[in-house]
This record gives C-alpha cells, structure tokens and sequence, in this order.
C-alpha cells in the first residue's frame, strides 16, 4: 500500500507542475487467476497482473480524466500534461469540485471491515480440482447431459486515493470464487441454469460439490418447459433475481437521475415507495461482504443510512456533484474507477425480510409464476413502466406444476413496489441481502 500511495502523491504533483488548481488520483493494482474445465479436465487458465493510474484534474470549474496501465515516472508527467490541456478545453461545470477538509474521513479500521483473506490464495492445481469437482458433482445429478461451464476464480486488489485537499487513503480486497452452468435434456430440448458461490474469505465457501448439486438440481427441473398463460397473475421473484427490482428503485433514487429530472420517483421525497413497515438499510460497514469499503471515493466518510423507512422514502443517493446541484450535501455514496469521475452508486443493501418462507408465499400466491431467470430490460425512466423476458415455474392451486419460458412480464415500478410482499430466504452473506418478493396483478404474456 506504501508504493501505491507514493504513485498517488506522484500524480498529484505532476498535476501541479503541469497547471491544474486541484486534482485527486487513484491507483489500483490487482493479480487474479482463473480456471475453467471442461469433461473432466482442464480447458484454460489465466493469470493477470496489472496496475492502472487515473488522475482528474480541476482547473476552475473544468476537468478532466486520464488514465495509464504505466507507473513509469516519466508517463505520469505525460498524463498530467495531457489532463491539464483537456481540462482548459473542457466546458464549464458550476458543480464540479474536490470535497472541503471538514468533509473529509477522518479516521477508519480497515481490519473491522475484514476485506481481504490473508490466508494463502489457492493454487492453480487446488482451484481447478474444487472446479472439477463442482463439474462432477452437477454430471451426477438425474437428466443432466453435460456440463456447459464449471471454473473457479481468485482475485486481489489494492486501491489508494488521494487528493489535494489533503485526503490520502488505501485499502485491499479478496475474492475467492466457483462456478458452474450444468445442461439437462438434449437436442432441441435441453436446458440450462447456474450455481455460484464467491465470498471475500475462501473458508466461508459453499463446497464444490454443493455448487455443482445445485447447478444440476436446477437445470434438470427446467425440463419440458412451456409458455404459460396470458394474463395478470401473482408474480414471485425468487431471491436469485429478486435484487434487481430493488435496483431499480435504487437507480430512481440516483442524484444524477434526480438531478437531471429522469426518474419515476423524483417529486417522491417522503412519500411511500414500500409498503409499511419495510424499510431499505444500506450498510458499508458489514464485514467480510463485497459492497463494503471504509471511505467512499470522494474521501467522504461512509455510515449505514436508511434509503428507505417504514416504506417511506428518507433521502437520494449523492456524490459531491449531484449534491450541489440539488442543494444538498453528499451522501457519501461516492464511486471512482480510475478511467472516470466519481458518480453516485450504492454498496450493501438489505430490505426487511417478510414473516413467512418462500414457500409459504407460493401457496398463498393460488395461480401464477415464479419467476427464477430474466433476460433483457425494458424501463421507462420517466415512469418507471417495466417488462422483462421471464422463466421459472408456473404454480396452481399454492403449488408448482412445472417450468416456464418463453413469456414476458410487464407492469409499473412504482405500484409493483408499493405492494410488494417479503419472503425471509435473503442470503446473509451477500452484498444485496434481498428475499423473494411477490407482486400481485402483473401482466404475463406468454402462450
């Protein structure tokens, strides 16, 4: 982290040398390997190494973004030069602009946050006998024909940020993961579905087996499907896909979106967008989960923070700039890559869980679907109406008869989320803790 600290302040000099009033850059440098197999051996592997630059300068209310793969001195000079000459041809942002010091982290613990494994990552060899064993476990499940992909992956990364306003901060993170995509059936007929598993420390790792189990078990009950129905039915979103709906309100909530008067809930300040008694937590500072960070890219400090409350809506998600063209402060919601300027973006998410099981759900639902797999996306911005292709499972009576593909489902954000009912199947270890919802009344086209 020292090196990486030490290239940061290089840039930031160069950035003066070169003419800018004010500047921030980030470093990242990350190694990863990845291992795919194929019918029982191993079909490729890959290891990358790299390291990339990217500075922003301000001069007055202009800026400018470049980035490098090269930590040389002499390309950091270059870099500079080149920022400062875009920025001077860059138009003018009333907006744009560093944080001031009383805004700044002042102090944080990484080690609580628990980012990075420090066990030894595992080998080449190791990772490609857990995904072998993951292929092998999914060949092993009835009415499964092949094995489309099983691999498994590491990767360590280390960020630094720094700026002129004084900010100068680093941390690292791991990422242990396995995967695989199992077929059933054959010919014209077949089908497939996934399991994976990644986590920041390898030991909190599902078994191989148990991810290939799974992956089969899925693809298998896939076979024989049909289009359901036409017609407005219950919709279940099984806690697989079920956080892309509370996406959806999260990228309503979005400053810019706000900002720039693109969003179905702008004007929904202190209104219901959940129902009573739901409310949406994010909370940077679970350990040991990916969304997870001790400082927010613009060097602001990072707390947890109810978007939403007892279903009202408490707040928009702010970086620097989203917040001073709305008149209001910075979230700290703030996220920065080094090839672009920070933009507003969320982290760990969890939405109240509901008092019955997924179960329990889709034997009160009667009649309808549930979804498992969505492909494409088609959403208004402006009002928030939405549809999706769909499969998953066609239910009768409280049970399931069998698969579905095929169909399209299609309603609007803001009354879908408005009734929407929990399940209490969310997985504690992920970054987006989000059970299966159901939603009454959406229009399913299909057969």
């Amino acid at each position: 982290m020292a090196d990486l600290e030490k290239l940061a302040e290089k840039m930031l000099a160069a950035a003066k040398r070169a003419g800018a009033g004010a500047a921030d850059a980030i470093v990242v440098r990350g190694d990863s390997l990845s291992i795919e197999v194929a019918n029982g051996a191993l079909e490729h592997a890959e290891r990358a190494e790299g390291i990339d630059l990217g500075l922003r300068v301000l001069i007055g209310q202009r800026s400018a973004v470049v980035s490098v793969s090269d930590a040389s001195d002499a390309t950091i000079e270059t870099m500079a030069e080149r920022a400062v000459a875009m920025a001077q041809a860059a138009p003018e942002d009333p907006y744009i602009g560093l944080a001031r010091p009383e805004q700044l982290a002042k102090s944080w613990d990484v080690g609580a946050l628990e980012l990075a494994d420090s066990a030894e990552p595992a080998s080449p060899d190791a990772l490609k006998e857990l995904a072998l064993a993951t292929e092998a476990a999914a060949l092993a499940v009835k009415d499964v024909s092949k094995v489309d992909s099983a691999g498994g992956s590491y990767s360590n990364s280390s960020i630094h940020l720094a700026a002129s306003n004084g900010f100068s901060g680093g941390y690292s993170r791991t990422s242990t993961g396995l995967y695989c995509t199992a077929i059933s059936g054959d010919g014209l007929n077949m089908e497939r579905d996934y399991k994976g598993d990644s986590r920041t420390f390898a030991a909190d790792m599902m078994s191989a087996g148990e991810i290939g189990r799974i992956a089969g078990e899925r693809a298998a009950a896939l076979i024989g499907a049909k289009q359901p129905p036409t017609g407005s039915f219950p919709v279940l979103f099984d806690e697989r896909i079920s956080s892309s709906l509370i996406g959806h309100l999260m990228a309503a909530i979005n400053g810019r979106a706000i900002a720039r008067g693109v969003s179905w809930l702008k004007g929904a300040m202190g209104e219901h967008v959940l129902p009573d008694g739901m409310d949406l937590i994010e909370d940077p500072t679970r350990p040991r989960v990916s969304g997870s960070k001790p400082f927010d890219g613009e060097g602001l400090p990072v707390a947890r923070k109810a978007w939403v409350e007892n279903g009202v809506l408490q707040g928009w998600v702010l970086d620097l700039a989203s917040a001073r063209q709305l008149g209001l402060e910075s979230s700290g919601n703030a996220a920065r890559g080094p090839g672009g300027a920070p933009s507003p973006s969320v982290g760990n998410l969890t939405l109240t869980p509901g008092a019955f099981s997924r179960e329990a759900l889709i034997a009160q639902m009667g009649t309808g679907l549930i979804i498992t797999s969505m492909i494409g996306s088609s959403v208004n911005p402006n009002t928030g109406e939405y549809s999706r292709g769909a499969s998953g499972f066609w239910v009768e009576n409280g049970e399931i008869t069998g698969p579905v593909n095929e169909c399209t489902v299609a309603g609007n954000l803001r009354q879908m989320l408005g009734s929407i009912v929990a399940a209490n199947d969310g997985q504690a270890h992920l970054s987006r803790v989000v059970p299966s919802l159901l939603v009454e009344g959406l229009t399913i086209a299909g057969g």
